[in-house]
């Protein structure tokens, strides 16, 4: 039987590579989006800093596997061939999903599926084990940590709703500032915008990107014996504002002298830093169950107890991951991250939805999107009808957008300031979501801020506001459709494992092996097709 489960042991870490690749396409989106979209930085270029950001991130990660530190499960009440299958049915089907939506160009969320696939799974395991010993499904609740789960979803309404709102606000605040024709002679406006901009982003790279690493840990008598991110979000106002005053200080003598893009640099800045810290946070969704299995097999086979048997007592505590497992998965991402068709396809469906021009609109309209678009425009008029005149033909001329030029034949999704309040925004939302320990998705903050902007930057016009919003719905739903999907197929494919064993091992390996190979055929042919 020993071998068996170091058969299981090896198809979940072959999995891992797998959903390495899936995983990027997805997250891609996450970093890619606004500096593709407003074209600014070159395309081999930006994929160097997103590529250093990955690479760095890794590094650091905190190694840690974040889901089971947080409970989502109580690993002592399972023994080691329960918890097996328990990772193998989460690989299965966390691959399966990942590929599905990036195949339809929806961005979802990696910690949510990881989430409800363990829930779904651990949740399918203990009913087994009741029924089987007799017991009342009421003691469900010892096996499962429900509050977590409340949490996690309650994390996903809040995600979405504070993103989408903040992203509206402050665009409209800095687009009512700045307008769309910045004159050349305003360096101290864009010296104040970079130093506020660059001061948000170095506080998300030490909080969020750095935020568990060895270094973190680290205390210095200098800092109050204090370590370097204890010593930032004690003294975050005061750190803020030097740094803000620091970096303004630089932003305006790189214009005076070095003829710097301040935006230019805030959106290169971005990009790696929301690049860090999605290798440095959600490398762990990828490879978490992979090394917890892989230690779990290593603690079983020490004991010399049956499978049957043996408690994974020992997996309730925080389970590390060895630094050459992070450096590996790093380089997977990375290469994927160049070569991977699906990432493009994913930043796509992102960048049309904020596209501040008319474009071949792939979604549809429905009766949900003309309400709203209906009701927000009542609203408006209501709200407008209360300005003076003055004021309102005054605010018509800050909105309105400036033609963009053709970058290399291609003419930009927006402008740079719009893109650089996507990155800020995004990276504030995010270190703010890590100081309380809220469990807000990356990528639902970030696509939803960037819904948020475009909708302030009234790159939702008459023509085009319908399908947007129905866009919009279309992968709000699929974010939903994920955390309900990810926890019955994870239930079913348990229960298939548990009952059906080796056999129904190697018949879903096969089938999830043969169902990514077709799904990558056919979207090399659809790319081909279209490129021809």
């Amino acid at each position: 039987m020993e071998h068996v489960f170091l058969l299981i042991v090896v198809l979940i870490c072959l999995l891992a590579i797998g959903d390495l690749i899936v995983g990027v396409s997805n997250d891609a989106v996450n970093f890619l989006s606004s500096a593709i979209g407003s074209r600014v930085i070159p395309f081999r270029r930006l994929m160097i800093y997103a590529s250093l950001g990955i690479i760095i991130g890794a590094i650091f990660s905190s190694g840690m596997m974040e889901v089971a530190r947080k409970g989502i499960f109580n690993p002592s009440e399972f023994f080691f061939d329960e918890i097996i299958f328990i990772f193998l049915a989460v690989m299965l089907t966390d691959i399966l999903l990942l590929d599905f939506f990036n195949t339809l160009g929806l961005p979802t969320s990696t910690t949510v599926s990881i989430v409800f696939e363990l829930l779904g799974a651990a949740v399918a395991m203990s009913v087994i084990k009741l029924l089987e010993s007799g017991q009342d499904l009421s003691l469900l609740y010892n096996y499962i940590n429900t509050d977590k789960s409340l949490e996690i979803i309650i994390g996903i309404l809040l995600s979405v709703v504070i993103a989408f709102t903040s992203g509206s606000i402050i665009q409209w605040i800095v687009r009512l500032a700045l307008g769309f024709h910045l004159k050349n002679g305003r360096k101290w406006i864009n010296a104040l915008f970079g130093g506020a901009s660059l001061a948000a982003l170095c506080y998300f790279i030490f909080i969020k990107g750095i935020k568990g690493s060895a270094y973190a840990d680290m205390s210095f008598d200098s800092l109050g014996g204090l370590s370097l991110p204890e010593y930032i979000q004690t003294n975050r106002l005061v750190v803020l504002g030097f740094s803000a005053l620091f970096w303004t200080f630089i932003s305006y003598w790189l214009q005076m002298l070095a003829k710097v893009n301040i935006y230019k640099l805030i959106i290169g800045v971005g990009t790696f830093a929301l690049a860090l810290a999605f290798a440095g946070n959600d490398l762990v969704n990828f490879i978490g169950v992979p090394i917890a299995a892989f230690q779990a097999f290593q603690i079983w086979i020490a004991s010399g107890i049956s499978a049957t048997e043996f408690s994974m007592v020992d997996m309730a505590g925080q389970v590390k991951t060895p630094i050459i497992f992070l450096i590996i998965a790093g380089f997977i991402m990375v290469l994927t991250l160049w070569v991977n068709a699906k990432a493009k396809r994913v930043v796509k469906t992102s960048i049309d939805l904020s596209n501040q021009h008319q474009v071949n609109e792939r979604f549809k309209s429905n009766l949900l999107a003309v309400g709203l678009v209906g009701a927000f425009n009542s609203a408006n008029q209501l709200l407008v009808g209360f300005f003076p005149l003055k004021l309102k033909s005054w605010m018509t001329k800050r909105f309105q957008p400036m033609e963009l030029l053709p970058i290399n034949g291609i003419r930009p999704a927006f402008d740079q300031i719009r893109a650089s309040i996507n990155l800020v925004v995004a990276a504030l939302l995010i270190s703010w979501a890590t100081t309380l320990k809220l469990p807000l998705s990356t990528t639902y903050v970030t696509f939803m801020v960037a819904m948020g902007t475009s909708l302030a930057d009234r790159a939702w016009q008459k023509g085009s506001a319908v399908y947007r919003v129905s866009g919009v719905i279309h992968v709000i739903g699929g974010w939903f459709i994920t955390a309900l999907s990810a926890f019955m197929v994870s239930a079913i494919l348990l229960t298939l494992l548990h009952f059906g064993q080796l056999v129904s091992v190697i018949v879903m390996a096969l089938m999830v092996v043969l169902l990514i190979i077709r799904s990558h055929r056919n979207i090399f042919k659809k790319d081909f097709n279209q490129s021809k």
